[in-house]
Formats: C-alpha cells, structure tokens, sequence
C-alpha cells in the first residue's frame, strides 16, 4: 500500500465552526449598525478574517481607518473565542472519527490544512489532536486559498510529494487550491457546487473504507 499524504481543511469538514464565525460576524454588523445575513456570510467560505472583514465592511458601506480596522478584527476573534469555548467531541461532524482512525491503522500521513487561526485550540477541545501529524493554519501562511500554499506547507511538513497528497474540502477556493497544488481534491457538500472537485460526498458517511484504500493506491501523478 502507497504512503499518501491526508490533508484536512477544519471549518465545514472536521467540525462545523462555519455557524460560529457567523455570529462573530453577525455580532460585529450588528454593532456596526447593520444586518449581516446568512446568504451573505456565504462570501466568507474559506477565506481569511482580513478579507472577511473587508467583505463585511463594504456589504455595510462603512469606511475604516486602518487602526478601527485592526481593532474591529481583534473584537471579532475575541467573540469566536467565546463561542467555541464549550466546543466537545460531540461536535465533530459524522464518521470524521471513523476515517481519522482508518487512515491512522494504515499508518498514512495526516495533516490539517485550514485558514482558520483557531485550528489547534478546536482540535483540543472536539479530541481530535493526536490524529495529526503536522498543523498548517493561518499562523503559518501568507497566501488564502486558492493559493495553493498551506496543502504545499502539508505535503512538505508530512515529507509527501504533493502528488501523492489528498485534500478533504468543502469551499470552492479550497478545491481550487488542492488542484493547483496537484493533490486529489474531495469535495465535502453539495457536487453542484464542489463541481472542480476530483470527487464529491455530502459527507463521510457517505465515503466507505473501500475508496479510502483506493486514495491510497491511486497514482495521480
């Protein structure tokens, strides 16, 4: 059996933090003095807190100094602190557990590839930690995806060619990434939009054992 490379984005597929951000985000408008709906927190799918929060700003036609800027990003993490504070194991999306164990009895490299700067804290607090190999997470790369740079920071921290990588995502810009990179990109959600993806599940519960010793054993390359 090849050695491949796992990688996993956190947010949407690991565990669901997206309804969390939400809030933060929500709260932050709201105190800002507009409405910030879920359609629109649709725009943040992977993609960093400085660009969420520009996003934010012009769907309320609000100006910033660089300093209210700065201030207003700090304000929002403090309020996602709050909110996954109590995050636990029962949190977790489903079978995520089941596939981390799997992959960890074929003995394959596994990392966490995400934008999220929270990553390590949430990763306590649902348990998951010790499943990973190597963390690559907004503290570590200059570059959002689709920039393919935190899945080449994995493979190259796992010591995997990027070819033999497999990146687990559910955002477009997160697909795109893993493509550019020359990884096997699944998608997690919905095939109509995850349609770049070299395949797509709702969830795991939907991927069996079966097409996990696949990944394992496909040469992409």
């Amino acid at each position: 059996m090849n050695k491949k490379g796992f990688i996993f984005d956190l947010d949407g597929v690991i565990v669901d933090t997206a309804k969390y951000h939400y809030l933060a985000w929500k709260k932050l408008a709201n105190d800002l003095g507009f409405e910030f709906t879920v359609e629109q927190n649709e725009m943040f799918k992977g993609v960093s807190r400085k660009r969420c929060l520009e996003i934010l700003l012009d769907i309320g036609k609000i100006e910033a100094t660089q300093e209210q800027f700065d201030t207003w990003m700090i304000e929002k993490n403090v309020d996602y602190l709050k909110y996954i504070e109590n995050m636990d194991a029962s949190e977790i999306l489903p079978d995520v557990s089941r596939v981390l164990d799997y992959l960890k009895e074929k003995n394959q490299p596994i990392a966490l590839g995400s934008a999220s700067k929270n990553a390590k804290p949430i990763l306590e607090k649902v348990g998951l930690l010790p499943y990973f190999d190597t963390i690559v997470d907004g503290n570590n790369v200059t570059k959002a995806k689709p920039n393919p740079e935190v899945f080449l920071i994995a493979a190259e921290q796992l010591g995997v060619n990027s070819h033999d990588c497999v990146v687990f995502e559910d955002a477009v810009a997160g697909i795109q990434a893993a493509n550019s990179a020359g990884m096997i990109s699944i998608g997690i959600g919905e095939k109509t939009v995850l349609n770049e993806a070299d395949n797509v599940f709702t969830d795991f519960t939907q991927m069996n054992n079966t097409f996990l010793n696949e990944l394992m054993n496909i040469d992409k390359a």
